[in-house]
């Protein structure tokens, strides 16, 4: 058995202006649960009560206008489910506890963009008086887009089969895809034209955790490094993750080339050519446009 004492509320917490989009937020104020969590082999056994608050993030627009409960969250599944995710697994950690719970939430309903838990252990064993122990932690679909390239075998087939295995990957979602264009090579120009795209990505992944999964899909398809800037059967690129800088050794964000490439620009600017570029400050139909003045 489980208790359930929550509140709803239900507020407008600010709003996406790159996409005009509303986002509200459900709140789920200490759930109770009886689970199996915890560091002790007791705490595994004989089990013990937890509270989990959940804020979730979606646009509330289309349900309240339309007053249908199936274009929103309904809270009392998001509940349920919970709940039985609690008492169907067992972690040692809170912190594991916490991570896998929210992206169960986030695969199990679509419309959570994103959403913050807390997970309260209020009869954690320390033999000291205390309230509770909690764990918070914020999760959420990530924007990434991608460049695609390929000038070897079928190009078509090539890109369309990457852009199928990124589909099939739990943590991702193609969200929009471009027309492919066809390119003269830059750099080394003993090659073939390149048949070239861009894509919307929303993920779960981490940007290190995107650059593995593109790594994998391009040796899958036979991508070898032989020569710099040459021939390739498939070529994915990390364009913009969300607003993020990244500069390491083996991922620079954003790309590096974005701005000097129209085989770049010009794709990824029919599907997002509002998307400004955290550091030059300029959107992607401003760079194209500046590139070809």
């Amino acid at each position: 058995m489980y208790c359930i004492r929550i509140n709803i509320i239900l507020e407008q917490v600010n709003r996406q202006e790159k996409a005009g989009v509303n986002m509200d937020r459900i709140t789920i104020s200490n759930l109770e649960v009886f689970a199996y969590h915890g560091v002790l082999k007791e705490e595994n056994s004989l089990g013990q009560k937890f509270l989990i608050s959940a804020e979730l993030y979606m646009d509330t627009t289309e349900a309240s206008e339309e007053d249908d409960i199936t274009k929103s969250i309904n809270y009392s599944s998001v509940c349920k489910e919970i709940a039985s995710f609690l008492k169907g697994n067992t972690f040692r950690l809170i912190e594991t506890t916490a991570n896998r719970l929210a992206k169960h939430l986030l695969l199990k309903y679509s419309r959570i963009e994103k959403l913050k838990l807390e997970i309260k252990k209020p009869w954690a064993p320390i033999l000291m008086s205390l309230d509770t122990v909690s764990v918070v932690i914020e999760r959420g679909w990530h924007d990434a887009y991608l460049g695609m390239g390929s000038n070897m075998g079928d190009r078509k087939a090539n890109l369309e089969e990457a852009i199928r295995m990124l589909s099939e990957d739990e943590e991702c979602r193609v969200a929009a895809v471009s027309s492919f264009i066809t390119t003269k090579p830059v750099g080394y120009l003993d090659q073939d034209d390149f048949l070239n795209g861009a894509l919307h990505l929303k993920t779960l992944r981490t940007p290190d955790g995107l650059l593995e999964l593109i790594g994998r899909i391009e040796k899958a398809l036979g991508r070898e490094r032989k020569i710099h800037w040459g021939p390739r059967t498939i070529d994915l690129d990390i364009l913009f993750y969300d607003d993020e800088t990244i500069e390491k050794e083996d991922l620079i964000i954003p790309h590096r080339e974005l701005a000097n490439r129209d085989f770049v620009l010009t794709p990824l600017c029919e599907i997002a050519p509002w998307l400004k570029h955290p550091v030059l400050g300029m959107t992607v139909l401003q760079l194209k446009d500046k590139l070809n003045s």
